[in-house]
């Protein structure tokens, strides 16, 4: 019951910055046993971070890549590489030049595991626990606090490129939460064959019914998403717009170029306002439709992941070249990782399961576990593999501690991430982390402490079923265990309960936060207005467009 003793100096709001951040419960377990030699460890951190910042005149710029639907070794691993068919030279590379990650847990698929880095909390406390489509009428609520809005309060240039998927609300979008320069897709790449091509080709049906003979029985057109925004343009402070209108499919490709091209942008302008900088680029990587423009693959692969991933490391390889080439290099932290794992179940051609059982949406490691690389040259060694845990909402702790912002981290709700800057600069063994707690949707479906791993999904109220697992001897996860690791049953229902009284006093929020779409728009089209305006008069129902959707009506002043 130790771990109680360390709260009696919160209060859920008015806290002041001096008052330890809120983790998790299983954190306080380690911490109990263990905080004395982080102190010491954090006592030469702090000094080797206060000698960097003196040495190059500002805390670390901070450049983080994140991509979807990645097996754990189809990167960084060149042997298994030779039997895939595709290389990606650069990403590689950084495994030489710094480390391999080779436990990096994230969450079961791209809204959540996006939730979770940007806010360090599991995706089911901000309510962003489920897959956004298109059209959500949802978003991130604005009361989470984003790493970008931590580091601005330090001082640093924030940017965010690429695949947001947090939602569709303006509220919800990139420039709203934090970060000083956006451009960036409100959804997944779904929205990519919403196009005219698509519903020629009997990709997609109905959405353009004057492509197609008359259905005389389609009485009602008006719900279908025509005016849908693939990409959205925005600085704090200022106006919203529509960058690169649909719907010609060159158009969607061209997202990642210009998100490319934005991320150096962005990298020369912080260096001329002698700023740091932290840039969030989340590429789009591929599309459900292919670019006209282009007659053959790269790769002996040809499949959409290969193919996304190398010209992606293509893009790594002129990243590297330009941080060099402005003198920043021995001065960036830059990490590279995927979302979740490959999208076996109803997903493209080529995604495979690599070393884990399991892909995007499952709760097995080949869902959660993925592959994530990190070099600072001068600051990482070199060449190393690191097998420790760590979760993605690690980065928000471990990114506001290497910017000198951790004091900016809210102290009225739970941060799941913990810092881990021993990790990064000690290496393997230096984890401050020996736990996950794994959420599909709102559902605790399994946890991880250690080598162990416990199947809470299938479990049956009442019985003990074969429903635990070693992942040093098992690490596919095939055979569950019983009567071996009835051991580990109390430790894993010690665990959850703890995380669960934690719950009660710093509860989740349900779900994403509801809200009129796609408004605010300063070059907004018709058809995109139409998304949120009623199609009749709500005058003429009998009853409230309100009470339907249960959130407040659209600033046009009607939505069905």
């Amino acid at each position: 019951m130790l771990f109680f003793t360390f709260f009696t100096f919160f209060t859920v709001s008015g806290t002041a910055v001096s008052d330890p951040i809120v983790h998790d419960a299983e954190h306080y377990i380690l911490e109990a046993q263990f905080g004395e030699r982080w102190q010491q460890e954090d006592r030469q951190l702090n000094r080797r971070l206060a000698e960097l910042r003196e040495k190059h005149g500002t805390p670390p710029n901070i450049v983080h890549i994140m991509w979807d639907d990645t097996a754990l070794g189809e990167v960084g691993i060149p042997a298994i590489q030779s039997v895939r068919g595709f290389k990606t030279p650069n990403i590689n590379q950084m495994a030489n030049d710094g480390i391999n990650f080779m436990r990096m847990y994230t969450e079961p698929a791209c809204t959540p595991t996006r939730a979770a880095f940007q806010t360090g909390r599991y995706a089911v406390r901000s309510g962003m626990h489920t897959v956004s489509f298109p059209v959500e009428y949802s978003g991130m609520d604005a009361g989470e606090v984003t790493i970008a809005e931590v580091l601005d309060k330090a001082g640093y240039n924030t940017a965010f490129f690429g695949k947001w998927h947090l939602g569709d609300t303006e509220f919800s979008y990139a420039h709203k939460q934090g970060y000083d320069e956006a451009f960036f897709t409100p959804y997944n790449q779904v929205p990519s064959m919403w196009i005219p091509q698509a519903e020629v080709a009997n990709v997609i049906t109905g959405l353009y019914p004057d492509l197609h003979g008359e259905d005389q029985y389609d009485l009602d057109q008006s719900h279908q998403p025509r005016g849908v925004v693939w990409t959205i343009e925005g600085t704090k402070g200022g106006p919203s717009r529509e960058w690169g209108p649909p719907p010609d499919i060159k158009n969607y490709w061209d997202i990642e170029t210009e998100a490319q091209k934005r991320t150096l942008a962005f990298i020369d302008k912080s260096v001329a306002d002698k700023k740091p900088f932290f840039i969030s680029y989340q590429p789009i990587l591929t599309a459900f439709f292919p670019d006209p423009r282009e007659k053959k693959r790269l790769t002996a692969n040809k499949n959409v992941g290969a193919e996304g991933l190398v010209k992606l490391d293509a893009f790594v390889g002129k990243l590297f070249e330009h941080l060099q080439s402005q003198g920043v290099a021995e001065n960036t932290l830059v990490i590279v990782m995927a979302d979740n794992g490959p999208f076996i179940h109803y997903g493209p051609r080529g995604m495979v399961e690599t070393l884990y059982r399991g892909g995007k949406g499952d709760f097995t490691e080949g869902g959660v576990r993925v592959p994530m690389l990190a070099t600072w040259p001068g600051v990482i060694k070199p060449g190393q593999i690191v097998g420790d845990i760590l979760h993605v909402t690690d980065l928000y702790t471990t990114f506001a501690n290497l910017g000198g912002a951790k004091k900016y981290i809210p102290r009225d709700r739970i941060i799941d991430g913990v810092d881990q800057t021993s990790l990064f600069l000690n290496g393997d063994g230096f984890s401050r982390r020996d736990y996950v707690m794994i959420y599909q949707g709102p559902n605790l479906a399994a946890g991880v402490k250690g080598r162990f791993k416990r199947d809470w999904k299938n479990a049956e109220v009442g019985l003990s079923k074969n429903e635990f697992y070693d992942l040093f001897t098992d690490p596919r996860e095939m055979h569950g265990e019983m009567i071996e690791q009835f051991h580990v049953k109390s430790m894993f229902n010690r665990q959850r309960q703890r995380h669960e009284l934690w719950i009660k006093k710093y509860p989740n929020r349900p779900d994403a936060t509801p809200g009129p779409a796609l408004t605010g728009l300063e070059n907004v089209r018709p058809e995109t207005v139409e998304i949120y305006t009623a199609p009749v008069d709500p005058k003429k129902l009998p009853f409230d467009p309100q009470e339907v959707s249960e959130q407040p009506l659209p600033f046009s002043g009607s939505d069905l």
